[in-house]
Formats: structure tokens, C-alpha cells, sequence
């Protein structure tokens, strides 16, 4: 199930027809998307590591263990939490994730990129509509660095604005974009950047880069020590503040050095599984959807800052 619908364009429709057609045993169950969709979602299946400590971190979950323990190798637990108000299955905030004493099988590539497309399916609600693009968010005003949005002309063709000079016009504006050349020029440069990665899907997948599992150890624990010192700031006198601010500058140094050093490394360590699965999104592009482009731009690119004169990408890889 994980690496059908970690393929570009696969649905859990496509699932239900593959486990009918070949006769795939389900022990008499009947299987179902609302089934399909709560195991995709469940962490019970992964081979927890740092990339799937991050994802929880990042969307707000309460991660029970430290970052150090996530070696890749246990599965997870994911419980509602206390101050949760909504559903885990539709949101990751205020809830609490633990590891497993069991192991996982489920590599945390394909893992996330199936959770990852879920999320972006209930975020991009009906989005193959022309009026959007897969661009969206991602896209800064080259000049202010705010955000760019897509606006249509009479004639319907797309172009980006800046919103700061849209609302307040306190800047010249990004020039004349046109939302379709932009994204052209984009898909074209992660073909180009992906090149220079193939060689690697002739590596071991299950190699592991111990150096880079030290860094992300590390910057999770400098995270850790910067959010415990501010939830202590409430209430702090004078002296506690002028210490803590002075901590977290020195911590926030840190982090920045380690986050560089990172970024430096993972042009070596990006796994064969996804340069694979990221190629096959890029070839096919055309037909790829909406949600799966937004998947593969995700995993990509940080941020676009873009003129009609200059487009700058800022790379995760």
C-alpha cells in the first residue's frame, strides 16, 4: 500500500482495484479508503528516524522521546492528546507520539511521502482547478520578500503579484511574471538539480551517513534547549531575561551553524528510494497532480524569490 501510493498520481482507488484484481488476501475485511487512509496514517508502520522526529516536531505534535533515540529503527505510537481539539487524523497539533518497542517496516522516505501527501490533499482541496498554482507559498517578491500571489486578466492568463504592493504599494513589485513561465523555469531547474543526484540510486539505500545523524541529534537538542528557555521567560525578572536572551543568541548561532552544515552534507546523502521516487514525478510531469506536485516542490525548494528580472531558488538539498 505505502509504495503504490507514494507512486506520482496514485489514489487509494487505484489500491482497492490492485488488492481486487490480484486477489490480495485481507482476512475477510472488506477494504475500504476511510481503512486504507488510517493505516497510511499510522506510525505504528515506520522505521522511525530523525526525518519523522522533524515532521511531528514541525506540525506541532508533543514527541515524548528525545531526538537521539530516533535511529530508524522502531515503529511509533500516536495518541490524542489532552489539549487536542482536533481530530489526529486530520491534524498533527497537541498530540503525542512515542515510540514503539516494536520495529518498523516502512521506510521513513516512503512513509512520509504518503503522509505528506495526505496532508497536502486536505490542504488543497479542489486545487487542479487553472486558477492556482502548485508555486503557491512558496514564491517571494524578489525585491520586499513578501509574499506573491496569482492574479487572471481579462485574456485569463495568470500572472504573480507582490501582496505587499497590492495592499500598501510600498514596493515597486516583482515586475512582469507569468505564473506558467515561472513554473516552467522552476520544473526545469529540479530537472537540472536532480541530475547531479542520479548517480547515487546506484548506492546502497540503506546506508547511513553517521556524521549527518550526529548534526540533526544535535541541532534537535539545540531546539530543545532554546524552547525550554523561553517557556521559562513568563514571569522572569530583569536579570533571568537578560541571561536568557543572551543564551538563546548563543544557541541560535549554534543552530545556524549546524543547519549550514547540514545543508552542505545532504548533497552526498540523499537516499537512492528518493531520488528514484522524485525522478518519476519530474519525467511525468504533465500528468502528475496538483497535491503531488506540491509534494515534490516541498521536498525540494525552501523558498523562490523571484523579479521579472532574477529568480533565485533557495535549495533543501
Amino acid at each position: 500500500m505505502y509504495e503504490m501510493y507514494a507512486q506520482p498520481g496514485a489514489s487509494f482507488g487505484d489500491i482497492i482495484r490492485h488488492f481486487m484484481e490480484n486477489g490480495i488476501a485481507t482476512d475477510g475485511i472488506e477494504l475500504t479508503r476511510s481503512q486504507i487512509s488510517y493505516m497510511l496514517k499510522n506510525p505504528a508502520y515506520v522505521q522511525a528516524d530523525l526525518d519523522v522526529y522533524e515532521f511531528f516536531k514541525g506540525h506541532g505534535a508533543d514527541v515524548a522521546n528525545e531526538a537521539a533515540d530516533f535511529m530508524g529503527t522502531n515503529g511509533c505510537y500516536f495518541y490524542t492528546g489532552r489539549g487536542a481539539k482536533k481530530s489526529k487524523k486530520a491534524d498533527l497539533k497537541d498530540h503525542t507520539l512515542v515510540l514503539a518497542p516494536h520495529e518498523g517496516i516502512v521506510s521513513s522516505d516512503t512513509w512520509l511521502t504518503c503522509r505528506k501527501k495526505m496532508l497536502n490533499n486536505k490542504a488543497f482541496p479542489g486545487s487542479h482547478k487553472a486558477k492556482n498554482t502548485w508555486l503557491a507559498g512558496k514564491t517571494k517578491c524578489g525585491r520586499c520578500g513578501a509574499a506573491l500571489m496569482s492574479i487572471h486578466n481579462a485574456n485569463g492568463i495568470s500572472y504573480f503579484r507582490c501582496r505587499k504592493r497590492a495592499d500598501a504599494k510600498t514596493c515597486e513589485g516583482c515586475g512582469t511574471l507569468r505564473v506558467h513561465e515561472v513554473e516552467e523555469s522552476i520544473h526545469n531547474e529540479m530537472v537540472k538539480k536532480l541530475r547531479g543526484f542520479q548517480i547515487l540510486t546506484k548506492s546502497d539505500s540503506t546506508k547511513v551517513n553517521p556524521k549527518l545523524t550526529a548534526l540533526n541529534v544535535e541541532l534537535a537538542q539545540v531546539d530543545t534547549e532554546i524552547e525550554k528557555l523561553l517557556d521559562n521567560l513568563t514571569g522572569a525578572n530583569a536579570a533571568l531575561l537578560s541571561y536568557a536572551n543572551s543564551k538563546i543568541e548563543e544557541l541560535d548561532t549554534k543552530r545556524q551553524s549546524l543547519m549550514k552544515a547540514i545543508a552542505d552534507m545532504r548533497t552526498s546523502t540523499l537516499s537512492p528510494e528518493h531520488a528514484n521516487s522524485i525522478s518519476g514525478y519530474l519525467t511525468n510531469w504533465e500528468d502528475v497532480s496538483f497535491e503531488d506536485k506540491r509534494l515534490v516542490l516541498d521536498g525540494l525548494i525552501a523558498k523562490i524569490q523571484a523579479t521579472s528580472e532574477r529568480v533565485q531558488i533557495e535549495w533543501k538539498v
